[in-house]
């Protein structure tokens, strides 16, 4: 890595982030706001869930109701919300920190230095790595501080199910952003970079949510990373984790192993 590369990329994208990570936060502590009130009507609230299409309250992630905080927060933020608006962010930086310089040229004045190609797309990913971080970290701070602030019952939190809720998501966006910052590496053209990640991530999205909609489409789900991803069977206890948060870390890892390689040998316009 390199390190003042790292300290400069951070500077210039900081201010994204943090849009991001706070927007998320300020959301979550919302949400954890009203939920003492929907606590109180949780029975009508259930009803209201089985009176809609079975696949509606699916794709949406409601299968859970209202019982608890976290089967609440699961079909209120983690089940679409969130994976949507990071996803954007995990399309959009990983553009901005390869292909973007590419094709304006400033990747150019970084490797005049003295520092590898290796160490540059290196250094890159860590960038990307970190702003998913911290929009989680800050995510999963503001559901503790909402929660202790808001509500009385502290034994209402199950602690542990809200952890996996977040590493599931953490490791589902860096997924995401390892396969956009593969094709960053390997676009010159920073609309076209731009264009196919977006095409990817959010594709992947929608196949995810439509298949949940109706049994006979479940197996578009079988096409996309997101169906490893489940809060709501995250909150039933149901959901097999191990091998799904194994698989998205390998995904994630081998996407962004393979961008470094394919920056590090391919031929470059500049």
């Amino acid at each position: 890595m390199n390190l003042t590369l790292y300290k400069q990329m951070m500077k210039v994208n900081i201010k994204g982030m943090l849009n991001y990570a706070l927007g998320s936060a300020f959301y979550m502590i919302l949400m954890v706001w009203v939920y003492p009130s929907i606590a109180e009507n949780t029975k009508t609230f259930d009803e209201l869930v089985k009176s809609m299409p079975a696949g509606l309250t699916k794709a949406f992630g409601f299968e859970s109701g209202f019982g608890s905080f976290e089967s609440y927060i699961s079909g209120e933020y983690y089940g679409v919300l969130l994976p949507l608006i990071v996803t954007i962010f995990c399309v959009m930086l990983p553009t901005q920190l390869v292909a973007k310089l590419v094709d304006h040229g400033s990747m150019a004045y970084l490797l005049a230095t003295p520092t590898t190609r290796g160490k540059i797309a290196f250094t890159q990913a860590l960038v990307l790595i970190t702003g998913i971080v911290l929009i989680m970290a800050l995510t999963t701070i503001s559901g503790f501080t909402g929660f202790y602030l808001f509500i009385e019952d502290a034994s209402a939190f199950h602690t542990a199910r809200f952890l996996q809720l977040n590493i599931g998501a953490f490791l589902l966006f860096f997924a995401v952003g390892g396969i956009s910052f593969l094709i960053s590496s390997l676009s010159n053209d920073e609309k076209k970079s731009l264009g196919i990640s977006g095409a990817i991530a959010i594709g992947f999205f929608s196949l995810d949510l439509v298949g949940k909609i109706s049994e006979k489409i479940d197996w578009l789900r079988n096409m996309t990373i997101y169906s490893l991803y489940a809060p709501s069977d995250i909150v039933s206890g149901t959901a097999k984790l191990g091998p799904s948060l194994a698989l998205l870390a390998a995904i994630g890892a081998l996407a962004f192993f393979a961008g470094i390689y394919a920056f590090k040998k391919r031929d470059l316009p500049l």
